[in-house]
């Protein structure tokens, strides 16, 4: 337990470092705000008028709004890699590579710094959500059980992007895979459409999708009345467990980037 302390100390210093960047260039946050917003006054407000996508006696919109910020963290995570490739280049890395900090904290830091940065497009959400008269819970528990699932979204898919960096190591080559997988991730989940009206197959791999249990405690805890696929517990333990295995993972490799 005396190691704990520290460690958190320091994946904590890892954290202002990347949200130091943040501030120093806001307009990165503000042209990942248009995204979701395009989703949302053009899909889902046309969408909403045909009922092609039945969601019972939720309305699309409401249905619809977790998912897109689920996406937009996702958007935002997934490239998340490309920074430590950057830092690489520029000779941060081995700076970080040869201090005492663990691997393990180095990898943290950069995964809850990534959460920051969700809990950032969630106001963008939220806030286009009110003006759209989507039924928001602010119950104390549930928001905080909102902002836990963004946490742990951004923190796996920031840590994915991260073991995708060390294998590839260049920039072009992670631009590629990156593209790669962010629309297949967002559309073999449940964000825009539910789970039951996809074919099998599909489903299978929704089931396996981390997105689907992130969009789900989203759902269930951001809306009034939100309909749930699984059970709060199950989101918590795959989102929990994705991160924690893949930040093991992504600690393991990271030395290899420097090389």
């Amino acid at each position: 337990m005396s190691s704990v302390g520290p460690f958190i100390t320091k994946a904590l210093a890892m954290v202002e470092v990347e949200t130091t960047k943040l501030r120093r260039d806001p307009t990165e946050v503000l042209s990942r705000a248009i995204q979701p917003a395009l989703w949302m006054l053009v899909f889902g407000q046309v969408m909403a008028r045909t009922r092609a996508i039945h969601t019972g006696n939720l309305p699309y919109l409401d249905f619809m709004a977790p998912g897109i910020l689920a996406q937009s963290v996702l958007f935002t995570s997934i490239f998340y890699g490309l920074s430590a490739i950057w830092e690489k280049d520029l000779g941060i890395l081995q700076k970080y590579l040869v201090s005492p900090v663990p691997r393990a904290a180095l990898v943290t830091g950069k995964a809850l710094s990534a959460g920051v940065r969700g809990m950032i497009q969630a106001v963008f959400v939220y806030a286009l959500s009110l003006a759209l008269g989507v039924h928001l819970n602010f119950n104390p528990i549930q928001f905080i059980g909102a902002l836990l699932a963004i946490l742990l979204g951004a923190a796996f898919f920031s840590t994915f992007s991260l073991i995708i960096a060390c294998i590839v190591k260049s920039r072009e080559r992670f631009m590629g895979i990156g593209q790669v997988l962010t629309m297949p991730l967002f559309f073999a989940s449940n964000a825009i459409y539910p789970i039951n009206m996809m074919p099998g197959w599909l489903q299978v791999v929704s089931h396996m999708n981390p997105l689907s249990y992130q969009v789900d405690l989203l759902r269930s805890t951001m809306i009034v009345g939100g309909i749930q696929t699984f059970s709060v517990g199950a989101d918590l333990l795959v989102l929990f467990g994705s991160t924690v295995v893949a930040i093991l993972i992504a600690a393991k490799l990271y030395p290899s980037l420097a090389q």
